[in-house]
C-alpha cells in the first residue's frame, strides 16, 4: 500500500476551517481522481477526541429514491430503542462513523413520516452536549442532484446544511464532488450566496510529482516520462509505481485507450455536433488551460464525458488529466 503523500497545505487549510466555529458549507471539488476523498479521509484520521466525524459515501449504493438516500445517510442499529437520547449517548462514544447512528425502529418511523432531517439535528445537538464538534462529510453529493420528493431533495439538504452551519453553528459540513457542472450550478445558486465556500483539490503540480516519485527511487528520466504522459494525477502515479518495470508500455497503452474512449464517444454524436465539439477542443492544441465566458452545449458534453474539467471559481477549462490533453491533441491531429 502506498502512503498518503503531501497535501499538507490543503490539510492545514481544512484544519483552520475546523478550528473556527461552523459558519459556512464547504464544497470540496476538483478533477476526477485528484485525491479529494483521500484528503478528507486523512483529515478525519488526524482529528482528535474533540471531533466526531460522520462520513457518508453516496457511491456505496445506487441511490434512485429518497429511501435509498436515507439508508446511506444513516448507520442502522438493529436493536429497538425507546429512549433515543440514551441510545445516542452510547452510540456516539467513538470518533468516526460511516453514517449517522439510528435505531431501526426509529428509521422505519421516520421513513413513514417523510422527514429525517430533524433527527440529524438531534444527533448534532447530542454531540455538542458531550462537548464535541460534529463534522459531516458527504462524498459525491451530486448523486442526489436530480432526486425529488415533493421538490428536489438537494434543496432540502441545502436548507439543512445552512441551518446547522450558518444559523445554529452546530456542525461543520463538507460536500465532496468531482462533478464540475454540479459545482457550476451551486456556484450560481442564490440560496447559497454568502453561505458556502469552495475548496479546490487539484492534481499534484510538477514539484510534488517529482517529490512523490523520488521517494520511490524513480530516475529523472522515469520522472519525465511519467509527468509528460500522466501528469500529477495521484491514481496514475500509484499505478506508475506499481508498474515501474514497464513504464513506457504503460504510458503508451493508457494513451491509446484514452484516445479510443474519446473517439468512440465522439463517433456517437451526429456529424454537426461532433464538428462543434472538436472545434471547442481545438483550443487545447496550443493551450493546457483556457478561460470561458459561457458554458455551451459542446462544453457540457465534454465535461459530462469527463474529458474536460470546469472550474467556475477561476472561470477556466482544462482537460481532466495530462493523459486527456495528449489524447485530445492526437485526435485533433488525426
Amino acid at each position: 500500500m502506498i502512503e498518503f503523500h503531501d497535501r499538507e497545505r490543503e490539510i492545514e487549510e481544512i484544519m483552520r476551517i475546523l478550528r473556527a466555529p461552523p459558519n459556512l458549507i464547504t464544497f470540496v471539488y476538483g478533477p476526477i481522481n485528484s485525491g479529494k476523498s483521500s484528503l478528507m479521509e486523512e483529515v478525519s484520521k488526524r482529528l482528535g477526541k474533540d471531533y466526531v466525524v460522520f462520513y457518508v459515501d453516496l457511491r456505496v449504493r445506487f441511490v434512485k429514491n429518497y429511501d435509498d438516500f436515507v439508508r446511506v445517510l444513516f448507520k442502522v442499529h438493529k436493536s429497538k430503542v425507546k429512549d433515543y437520547k440514551t441510545f445516542l449517548a452510547k452510540a456516539l462514544e467513538g470518533f468516526n462513523f460511516e453514517g449517522l447512528p439510528i435505531p431501526k425502529n426509529l428509521l422505519i418511523e421516520l421513513l413513514r413520516s417523510g422527514d429525517v432531517f430533524e433527527y440529524v439535528i438531534t444527533v448534532f445537538e447530542t454531540v455538542r452536549k458531550k462537548g464535541r464538534i460534529p463534522v459531516l462529510i458527504l462524498d459525491e453529493l451530486q448523486v442526489i442532484g436530480d432526486l425529488k420528493i415533493n421538490d428536489l431533495l438537494i434543496y432540502r439538504l441545502f436548507n439543512l446544511f445552512v441551518s446547522v452551519t450558518k444559523k445554529r453553528h452546530l456542525a461543520h459540513v463538507f460536500a465532496v464532488t468531482s462533478d464540475s457542472l454540479f459545482i457550476e450550478k451551486i456556484f450560481n445558486e442564490a440560496m447559497l450566496h454568502g453561505r458556502c465556500r469552495y475548496f479546490l483539490v487539484d492534481d499534484f503540480d510538477y514539484e510534488t510529482t517529482v517529490e512523490f516519485l523520488k521517494k520511490h527511487n524513480f530516475s529523472q528520466r522515469e520522472i519525465e516520462l511519467v509527468w509528460n504522459c500522466l501528469g500529477g494525477k495521484p491514481v496514475y502515479l500509484v499505478e506508475a509505481v506499481n508498474n515501474r518495470d514497464r513504464l513506457k508500455e504503460l504510458c503508451e497503452s493508457w494513451l491509446r485507450l484514452r484516445k479510443r474512449q474519446i473517439k468512440d464517444a465522439l463517433y456517437g454524436l451526429n456529424e454537426d455536433f461532433r464538428r462543434s465539439v472538436l472545434k471547442s477542443l481545438s483550443t487545447f492544441k496550443e493551450n493546457e488551460i483556457v478561460p470561458y465566458e459561457k458554458i455551451t452545449d459542446e462544453l457540457v458534453w465534454c465535461v459530462k464525458n469527463n474529458i474536460l474539467f470546469l472550474d467556475p471559481m477561476h472561470e477556466i477549462l482544462k482537460p481532466q488529466s495530462r493523459l486527456d490533453l495528449l489524447a485530445i491533441r492526437s485526435i485533433l491531429q488525426d
